[in-house]
């Protein structure tokens, strides 16, 4: 395992990634659309018996609204949620131990594709046992038709959004991931996108870019200075570490096929 500083700026149940032109959640239905996605998941060996689950999730464009809830999916934990540590006490966001779609920090995994807005992009992601480790898989092509362009995986960071949907991750310097790319390409760019309480916009996120060469696990720290606001709102606003709510791994802005594999997500600070 190697370790990439980035220096830029800017078992197996799966989440199906569809849209409904509505109301812009990402759902599953009984009709005739589903049957053949959930008989395409099966044939991948995603989902079926007595594991096959569905779920809901209420997102908004790109990664939604900061702080937006998506609704609970049919699933238990391990343990209460009271035994559950917030993310900024260990600075860990999930290390993958606790039952799909559920982080060890006691939040929730959601799919986001550019369908709500009309793209065309398509994935899932599922826990598996992927090159070795138990990750995250994010699995899907990215199509700019239709000025789409981007999947990812994402989960809100606060344990009790009841008594508050932001975190303070102010004592921490970074974001270190673990992950693993497969693809035609040699080497692919990714983003992780942070929600603050001033990402009152859809499309407003800060933003951090990085590479990943294919086939090898490679663990990348993205300090809070690389991340850039893009959108209404943000772009001339500073991070701020003490209201942060939402965070997403993002194939973004061009056509591509992905697997990306993510076995742990965390804070760090600086030794």
């Amino acid at each position: 395992q190697s370790i990439l500083n980035v220096d830029l700026p800017k078992k197996d149940v799966a989440i199906t990634m569809m849209e409904t032109s509505k109301n812009g959640h990402f759902e599953t239905h009984d009709g005739k659309e589903d049957n053949k996605a959930m008989a395409f998941l099966r044939q991948r060996g995603k989902v079926g018996g007595a594991s096959a689950q569905q779920y809901i999730n209420a997102v908004g464009s790109d990664e939604g609204l900061a702080g937006k809830q998506g609704k609970s999916p049919s699933g238990s934990l391990n343990k209460a949620k009271a035994a559950f540590k917030e993310c900024t006490v260990h600075g860990i966001i999930d290390d993958m131990s606790e039952i799909f779609p559920f982080t060890s920090s006691g939040t929730q995994w959601a799919g986001v594709t550019d369908r709500m807005m009309g793209g065309v992009s398509n994935g899932d992601i599922s826990r598996q046992t992927f090159q070795g480790r138990n990750a995250n898989v994010l699995h899907g092509k990215v199509s700019l038709k239709n000025k789409g362009g981007f999947i990812q995986m994402a989960t809100d960071l606060s344990l009790n959004p009841s008594i508050s949907k932001s975190i303070d991750a102010s004592n921490f310097d970074g974001i270190e991931l673990t992950l693993f790319f497969e693809g035609p390409d040699n080497k692919q760019d990714f983003n992780v996108h942070l929600k603050t309480d001033a990402c009152t916009r859809q499309f407003s996120s800060y933003r951090a870019t990085f590479s990943l060469k294919k086939s090898s696990w490679r663990t990348v720290r993205l300090r809070w200075d690389k991340f850039i606001g893009f959108g209404a709102c943000v772009e001339l606003t500073p991070l701020d570490l003490s209201t942060l709510r939402r965070l997403g791994i993002v194939a973004i802005g061009k056509e591509m096929d992905v697997t990306l594999g993510l076995s742990s997500i965390r804070f760090f600070r600086d030794d």
